[in-house]
């Protein structure tokens, strides 16, 4: 039992290295090679765990040679491109100036339910209103609404809005976070002016933002006390 156990907790660390390294992607965004690569790494994996007999190198070779040579593709298609479209294949036009092409649907055996349910993921319940879909090379498929039918933005009616980053988290359940903290701009006497502003010590502090122009927002832990929000100009 004791084996298993240091087996289970071996391959779950190659694992969840061989996924770090092959790079962050949703399960439904991966390519071709990637979604082969993770289904073989799992099934190798679940090997030597079954088996008691085979050695445990024997399982964590395989994972590491599929892994080196997903990064060793992933390398060679930066650096040469043309190997993209060999091995991930090539973006597909199945909507162009609003008129479907039966042809590729047929090459990517699409059905009408296909094209209708990746239109409403797009929140689109009306096809007519499609002015260009393309189906990615990881089978999701993008949708452009036409001009006419799109939300207008503010740009279109006249308004020019300040362009800046979110808010980020900078306490969490009453701790302050440096990384956070120095990529704003900010130092922890900003928390503890802040938290004094709102009447709580920082320890009290459930959920903080706060944005580079000095927009804060504060959740304390006693939900009985209300929200605190303050911005640069009444901070000052």
């Amino acid at each position: 039992m004791s084996i298993i156990l240091i087996r289970s907790i071996v391959l779950y660390i190659i694992v969840v290295s061989a996924v770090r390294l092959m790079g962050k992607r949703q399960l439904g965004e991966l390519q071709p090679s990637e979604l082969v690569i993770t289904i073989l790494v799992s099934n190798i994996a679940t090997l030597p765990l079954e088996d008691t007999d085979i050695p445990l190198i024997i399982g964590i070779t395989p994972i590491l040679a599929l892994v080196c040579y997903e990064v060793f593709v992933s390398w060679l298609i930066i650096r040469m491109p043309f190997f993209r479209k060999i091995i991930y294949g090539s973006p597909k036009i199945i909507i162009s100036n609003g008129k479907i092409n039966r042809s590729v649907l047929r090459e990517l055996r699409l059905s009408v339910d296909d094209i209708m349910t990746a239109v409403r993921t797009q929140q689109i319940f009306d096809i007519s209103e499609v002015q260009f879909a393309i189906v990615e090379t990881t089978g999701s498929i993008s949708v452009m609404k036409k001009q006419a039918k799109d939300t207008p933005t503010r740009e279109d009616i006249g308004i020019s809005p300040v362009t800046a980053d979110p808010p980020q988290v900078i306490v969490s359940d009453g701790k302050p976070l440096p990384t956070a903290l120095n990529s704003m701009g900010y130092n922890e006497k900003f928390v503890e002016n802040s938290a004094k502003k709102a009447g709580l010590e920082i320890s009290e502090i459930f959920i903080m933002t706060a944005d580079r122009q000095g927009n804060i927002f504060i959740a304390p832990k006693n939900e009985k006390n209300p929200p605190f929000t303050a911005e640069k100009e009444e901070q000052e």
